[in-house]
């Protein structure tokens, strides 16, 4: 005889995208600011990009718990990951403020490779925990870039960040609407 299996309380799949959607425009918000603090002082830039290290490192746990709750993931497994990941993201970023230190690095020089380090780190996360992590990477990837090439960059990066968040949300947008078209309930 067939019995209808039963329905877990947390619908498997589904996603908290609003949440995880907040999240990623709050991180660009929070580079845009790191920017241009960069831009006043590097020497200050310095200490905030490294304590952004750690807000990206809690804010993707937040993630992968979110994703852990709607069981798209085992949480035990996406904290391990998550821990050793922006660990070991925090020991190249030291490593970088030794370099600076020692006067291998300008003040600038340094912020921007943290800004390439943070970028890579939030890259390959993305790989873990969703795609906007990865794009959130990308762009903060082409703000150093964009740093290096544009005189006026706080202007370009402020366009650059306004692009990104604006296809994230139109990304969202139509996945939602495929989702609904298709019957699911995400």
């Amino acid at each position: 005889m067939y019995q209808e299996p039963s329905i877990p309380e947390t619908v498997p799949g589904k996603r908290y995208v609003f949440i995880e959607q907040t999240v990623f425009i709050l991180l660009v918000l929070l580079s845009l600011a790191g920017i241009y603090i960069t831009d006043f002082n590097p020497d200050d830039g310095y200490g905030y990009w490294l304590a952004m290290v750690f807000v990206f490192g809690l804010l993707s746990m937040f993630v992968a718990w979110l994703q852990a709750k709607s069981g798209a993931a085992d949480f035990g497994q996406m904290l391990k990951a998550q821990a050793m990941h922006w660990l070991h993201t925090v020991v190249v970023v030291v490593a970088a403020s030794f370099l600076n230190k020692s006067g291998q690095l300008s003040g600038v020089s340094a912020d921007l490779m943290i800004l390439l380090i943070l970028g890579l780190a939030a890259m390959l996360d993305g790989y873990h925990i969703g795609w906007e992590f990865s794009f959130l990477g990308f762009f903060l990837v082409g703000c150093a870039v964009i740093i290096g090439y544009v005189q006026s960059f706080l202007w370009a990066c402020g366009g650059f960040a306004a692009a990104i968040v604006a296809v994230s949300l139109l990304r969202t947008f139509l996945n939602a609407k495929t989702h609904r078209l298709d019957g699911d309930e995400t």
